[in-house]
């Protein structure tokens, strides 16, 4: 009974979580539902819009940074099971973020850019939605279920254990450290028109990505040693680094294994 109301729980978590990613990709691109990053609700005074709204970014950067750290982890799983741990930030991570699109302010200020070229409009278009299909497709490329707490929540009734974490480079991972992280910023800077609202939300997530790399790196240092210290120094952290491709293809080979 117990393996069976994990599963559940860890299958609701997940849902719940795949909903609000929904939402919030509609309500960053000002797409479909009727509140949005720009539009929705009475919009506040410039200044008490930008001071809630830069509030709501710290509440969504300071928990996904906490509950995301190993430390925070040894404390926390020994109030919550292991196998729900990783389904229980997916909650969290998914109220975070209702909080933070239902409380939003639209900033009423003038544009900072508008882009009014048809082709152009259609390219940024294309970069947005290209910044979520490298997103997704990096959370499979790794594990999707793992990243999302179901392997866990299902280990129990399925009678097998979660697998330990490898250290692998599949595809875009051969590319850049962080495939994932880059899609989430094309999504938040291909826009053609950025308003005051969308460009703190844009500068509020990069800080936030920012500082998550840099604390995710650290972890990895300590879980991988020197093969990630090898593989941060020949791959790019966002960006292709000339010449890095062909020596972390070339380390893959030797020691027989990719993160």
């Amino acid at each position: 009974m117990r393996a069976l109301l994990s599963s559940l729980y860890g299958l609701v978590a997940y849902l719940a979580f795949t909903a609000s990613l929904g939402w919030f990709v509609a309500f960053s691109g000002n797409l479909l539902v009727p509140k949005t990053v720009d539009a929705g609700g009475a919009p506040g005074g410039t200044l008490e819009a930008l001071a809630v709204d830069a509030l709501l970014l710290l509440l969504f950067g300071v928990q996904h940074s906490v509950m995301a750290r190993r430390s925070f982890k040894r404390w926390w799983t020994r109030i919550v099971p292991t196998d729900l741990e990783r389904s229980t930030f997916v909650v969290a991570s998914s109220l975070v973020l209702v909080v933070v699109m239902g409380l939003w302010i639209p900033v009423a200020a003038p544009v900072v850019w508008r882009v009014q070229n048809a082709a152009a409009v259609a390219a940024i278009w294309g970069l947005f939605a290209l910044g979520w299909v490298i997103a997704m497709l990096s959370t499979f490329l790794l594990d999707h279920f793992d990243l999302f707490g179901l392997r866990q929540s299902f280990s129990g009734l399925l009678k097998r254990p979660a697998p330990d974490s490898a250290f692998r480079t599949p595809l875009l991972y051969r590319h850049v450290r962080h495939p994932l992280y880059l899609g989430f910023l094309l999504t938040f800077w291909a826009v053609p028109v950025m308003t005051p609202g969308h460009l703190l939300l844009s500068l509020g997530l990069t800080a936030y990505i920012l500082v998550g790399i840099a604390f995710e790196e650290r972890d990895l240092l300590l879980q991988f040693g020197e093969r990630y210290r090898l593989y941060r120094r020949q791959v790019g952290m966002l960006l292709p680094r000339i010449g890095g491709t062909r020596r972390a293809r070339e380390q893959q080979t030797s020691d027989g294994g990719v993160r």
